[in-house]
């Protein structure tokens, strides 16, 4: 049971780290409340990886309707701004839109706007990428203004690398284009905000177990049929665990490494979406787990 009363004719938004039990509220609130359970997560969308991403089964999809999720192919680069292109339509259709998904910066896009940033030229791209081959990630961060620092995570390689190729490409500074953001798709003071707080230590327990679900549900399996089209820098191999089931596959890494892996990684990611919810979404409503 929830908390707070849900109303039926606002969206509702559902943000929370991996595992946290975002997709199971999703579905309670779908069914008793009626609503199309679209997908927020950068990682789902992919149509190559559903057990690895954590997506719907065929047999939850089946008690509701669900939208955005594995419709992209996995070697397809697939933007924030792609998926506020895609998620549009559902905000004004005849379902009530549960939007829900562990990518903050997706639901931040949705409900505080998104800039309008240029893409990055092929050429910056690898020049970046050159950078972090020869110096590692840390060393673009020197290239950065103090705002732009100031606001991004640090210690996540791809949100560095976003800011280094921005700065790069426009000669103004993430911040700077952050600041002079348009109107949002979806203001929050028109949705149910909804984010899942996590308690560490039980968080933790829930990667550890959802990792063997996963590979009791075919993630080999699915692994597998991924091993002949593999590419590391795909947008797609981003998933975690995935690489490390290839690493399997291939001879690099015995099952009970792989999975040590996978789920140190699972936690080190938790640790950032925690992090990213404490500082962007302190006006959500928080549901304190375990409840």
């Amino acid at each position: 049971m929830l908390p707070f009363d849900i109303p039926s004719d606002q969206p509702v938004l559902i943000a929370g780290p991996t595992a946290s039990g975002k997709s199971s509220l999703a579905l309670e609130i779908a069914r008793t409340g009626g609503g199309v359970i679209v997908n927020a997560d950068a990682l789902q969308v992919f149509a190559n990886w559903r057990i690895v991403t954590a997506r719907p089964s065929e047999e939850e999809e089946a008690l509701a309707p669900h939208a955005l999720y594995g419709h992209i192919p996995g070697d397809q680069a697939y933007s924030v701004g792609h998926w506020l292109r895609d998620v549009t339509p559902y905000l004004s259709g005849n379902l009530r839109p549960i939007i829900v998904g562990g990518t903050g910066l997706n639901l931040t896009a949705l409900t505080e706007g998104l800039a309008d940033i240029p893409l990055t030229p092929p050429d910056i791209r690898a020049e970046c990428g050159a950078v972090i081959d020869a110096h590692g990630v840390q060393a673009l961060l020197a290239d950065l203004d103090t705002e732009t620092l100031a606001r991004i995570d640090t210690h996540n390689p791809a949100r560095i690398s976003r800011a280094w190729e921005v700065q790069r490409t426009t000669g103004r500074g993430l911040a700077e284009w952050q600041d002079n953001t348009p109107a949002p798709l979806l203001p929050l003071s028109n949705a149910c905000p909804i984010v899942l707080n996590a308690d560490r230590d039980w968080l933790r327990d829930r990667i550890e177990r959802r990792f063997d679900l996963m590979i009791a549900s075919g993630a080999l399996d699915e692994a597998r049929r991924n091993l002949s089209t593999w590419t590391p820098k795909d947008p797609s191999a981003k998933a975690i665990g995935a690489p490390e089931l290839i690493a399997h596959l291939t001879g690099e890494l015995s099952l009970a490494q792989a999975k040590a892996r996978a789920i140190i990684a699972s936690q080190q990611y938790a640790k950032r979406q925690r992090t990213w919810f404490r500082k962007r979404m302190h006006n959500w409503k928080a549901i304190p787990l375990p409840a």
